[in-house]
């Protein structure tokens, strides 16, 4: 699929692929980027960033309003904030886990390998519903995973975990967000506001799918 590699020395700039049609491809969009390597915060223990409402929803503005990557990637912040799930909980989803009737999404294989199911309020889902309706006429394969690939020739993988950093990272910088944004602030968002809301430790322990009270009150 690839017919080239060149190297970028400019400032900013990061080795760039370009595929058979000559577009450029980071190398962080490919799969098993950095496999083996510790990510660059590995053994630091950073403060949890828990944003505000505002925040999120502009970060969810800071994807682009045409094609359909931006949908997707905003269905993805949704889930990761309103459903609180773990980066890799959200993009290992597969359809059958999706709930239209009832407003839930179903976690398989969590932390542990526990199951458990997490409800999404009408707004969020309504957000999901979208990138479903436009996944449904992209013509994914039968059996990709929720939030996939959508290139033309790369279509229906797993959206790579390297790639997902990287873009909301520069979703945040777009949106102006001074904060460190993360997947897993937004786990720490929906944790925070379902305190506020006075909802019980011990459900958001089982929202958040962990294994005792006491990670939920830290």
């Amino acid at each position: 699929m690839f017919r080239s590699i060149r190297w970028q020395h400019d400032a900013g700039r990061h080795d760039v692929l370009y595929d058979r049609l000559g577009r450029e491809r980071p190398m962080v969009t490919m799969p098993g980027y950095r496999k083996g390597q510790h990510p660059p915060n590995y053994g630091l223990k950073l403060p949890a960033e828990v944003l505000t409402a505002s925040e999120v929803r502009a970060l969810m503005a800071a994807c682009p309003r045409r094609g359909p990557s931006g949908v997707r990637n905003r269905a993805l912040i949704v889930v990761l904030w309103r459903g609180g799930l773990r980066s890799a909980e959200a993009l290992d989803l597969e359809l059958r886990d999706i709930d239209q009737a009832a407003g839930t999404v179903t976690v398989r294989h969590g932390k542990g390998n526990r199951r458990r199911v997490v409800g999404l309020d009408p707004e969020a889902f309504a957000v999901l519903e979208q990138w479903l309706t436009v996944r449904a006429s992209l013509g994914v394969p039968r059996g990709a995973p929720v939030f996939c690939t959508i290139t033309r020739g790369n279509m229906g993988r797993r959206l790579g975990a390297a790639y997902w950093r990287e873009a909301i990272k520069k979703l945040g910088v777009r949106a102006g967000i001074e904060k460190r944004v993360h997947s897993h602030g937004l786990r720490h968002t929906h944790a925070v506001e379902l305190m506020r809301e006075g909802v019980p430790l011990l459900v958001i322990s089982r929202q958040l799918g962990h294994s005792s009270l006491e990670i939920t009150q830290q």
